[in-house]
């Protein structure tokens, strides 16, 4: 098997917390201000009900989702499929990697070019993505502790500023607006699509399908205290303060006479960040590999590459376009791919069983 149960209980965690450390705070405290947890809320439980329902799936039969997909609709459908899904993980790696190139910086390299900082990621995501799931599987075994390290760091750095009635009274936003907040963030929310890519890719044991959604859950839970404690710490001017998870430890009383100790909290957490950047680019190029036939993923993570390099150089003065762009219609491709997909799978799994039973009559 390519990855372990246990390694994608790591990405759940790690990976789905990271994603959401920086400017995905000031957009909710923008759209729904104190109530600012529950548009989270509502992704996070229809994400978390998707991967059960994917786990889960994964205890029934050891196919892989491009498996399902040729038993059905055969190897061209199949493959018309995943050439879909590469798309999708190309543009769900967008808005991140404008966010890290704006992110690094600001915060680390204020004084030079931007482009000319995060040039040097696109090497590192050139030889990344041209690796197979044991590569991921191992990624995630080192970053899972650096993660677990740093935000413990950074909430107990933060706590001793959180005035926790900034977060009171709660549910005065409308629901109407909540819910279209939840809408208007859904395109960070992919992990469903890293558990159909890694569908019988490991090898399943009883309890897995439990072990994975509570991994998910507690990365959830992450998030949802981050959340609280971001807009604990700036009140009404939360939505004024980019980059989250640089802002939450700054008043920490140590900091004045240490100096920006929180800084290299931030460095070591911004290689979990990479890796998490480059899973999807990672899931695109195995897209384009199974849909292809051609199983040459260097010569993918270079094309891959190449295509948002161009886009960033281009677009380099128009993430807020973009952004806006992805908050008004990406939430029809994430409920296309991130969940209407993730659960036909029964239907499939269903038609597939028909067809062995009647085999055997």
């Amino acid at each position: 098997m390519k990855i372990s149960v246990r390694q994608i209980c790591f990405i759940m965690i790690a990976y789905t917390a990271v994603g959401k450390l920086l400017i995905y705070p000031t957009q909710l405290a923008n759209l729904c201000g104190r109530d600012i947890l529950f548009p989270a809320l509502f992704d996070l439980a229809v994400s978390g009900v998707i991967i059960w329902s994917l786990a889960f799936l994964c205890s029934k039969t050891d196919k892989t989702f491009f498996g399902l997909l040729q038993a059905t609709i055969g190897k061209i459908g199949a493959r018309i499929v995943y050439g879909f899904f590469a798309a999708y993980f190309i543009a769900a790696a967008l808005i991140p990697i404008f966010e890290q190139k704006l992110y690094v910086h600001t915060i680390f390299y204020d004084t030079v070019p931007s482009l000319m900082v995060f040039l040097p990621f696109f090497m590192f995501s050139l030889y990344a993505a041209s690796k197979r799931f044991l590569n991921i599987g191992r990624c995630a075994d080192i970053c899972l502790p650096v993660f677990a390290v740093t935000m413990a760091s950074v909430f107990l750095m933060s706590f001793s500023e959180a005035k926790w009635d900034n977060l009171l009274p709660i549910l005065t936003t409308p629901a109407q607006k909540v819910f279209s907040s939840a809408a208007n963030t859904a395109f960070r929310f992919t992990e469903p699509c890293w558990l159909l890519m890694f569908m019988g890719h490991f090898r399943y044991k009883k309890g897995d399908a439990a072990k994975i959604t509570l991994s998910y859950a507690l990365g959830a839970a992450v998030v949802l205290l981050f959340l609280a404690v971001f807009y604990a710490v700036y009140g009404e001017i939360s939505s004024s303060r980019t980059f989250a998870v640089s802002r939450t430890s700054i008043y920490f009383p140590a900091i004045e006479t240490l100096g920006r100790i929180d800084l290299i909290l931030l460095y070591a957490l911004e290689m979990v960040m990479l890796f998490a950047v480059v899973l999807d680019i990672q899931m695109a190029v195995h897209s384009l590999a199974l849909c292809t036939g051609y199983d040459d993923r260097r010569v993918w993570s270079l094309a891959v590459n190449g295509v948002l390099i161009v886009i960033l150089i281009v677009c380099d003065h128009y993430f807020h376009s973009i952004l806006q762009f992805f908050s008004q219609w990406a939430w029809i491709w994430v409920l296309l791919f991130a969940a209407l997909v993730p659960l036909a799978l029964w239907i499939l799994y269903a038609v597939v069983r028909r067809r062995e039973y009647e085999r055997k009559i």
